[in-house]
């Protein structure tokens, strides 16, 4: 089953308990999903499983975003509401990595490069992004390169 007929099967499932919040959520992720068909041009279906991850990232990134401005605003409800809505959607991503996975990662790949500082930032990320792929967010793993070129 794709993750597209995963997302449909799981609106259909929504309604038919009536859980309006996520009925909702996995609408606007099937309608994002719709108009990147229709910016590509491909109809029917025609995204694979591949951009539809690149999508749920994309949604879920700017839930994040949008909970982070409601946390400084002072509105933890709406940033609540954010971050169930991220919980609805993560289930269409990989199985992610643990930070101390991707730590593994860098490292070898610190050594394996020949990493001495900050200047090989580049070099480590684009090794490690390679190796990690959809497993884990980018912003993760810059942290965790950034904090192993700084040693």
């Amino acid at each position: 089953m794709t993750i597209r007929e995963q997302i449909l099967n799981d609106i259909k499932e929504a309604m038919k308990v009536k859980d309006v919040e996520r009925r909702d959520v996995l609408r606007s992720l099937d309608s994002m999903i719709k108009n990147e068909e229709i910016a590509q041009g491909k109809r029917d279906g025609g995204l694979s499983d591949k951009d539809i991850i690149f999508l749920v990232k994309r949604a879920i990134k700017q839930r994040k975003d949008s909970a982070r401005q409601f946390k400084i605003g002072k509105r933890d409800d709406l940033a609540e509401k954010e971050e169930r809505e991220i919980g609805f959607i993560e289930k269409y991503l990989p199985k992610q990595m643990t930070e101390d996975e991707v730590r593994v990662v860098v490292k070898k790949a610190v050594s394996d490069v020949g990493a001495s500082g900050k200047q090989d930032m580049g070099k480590v990320m684009g090794v490690v992004m390679r190796i990690v792929g959809d497993k884990t967010d980018g912003a993760v793993v810059r942290a965790i390169v950034e904090d192993a070129l700084s040693n």
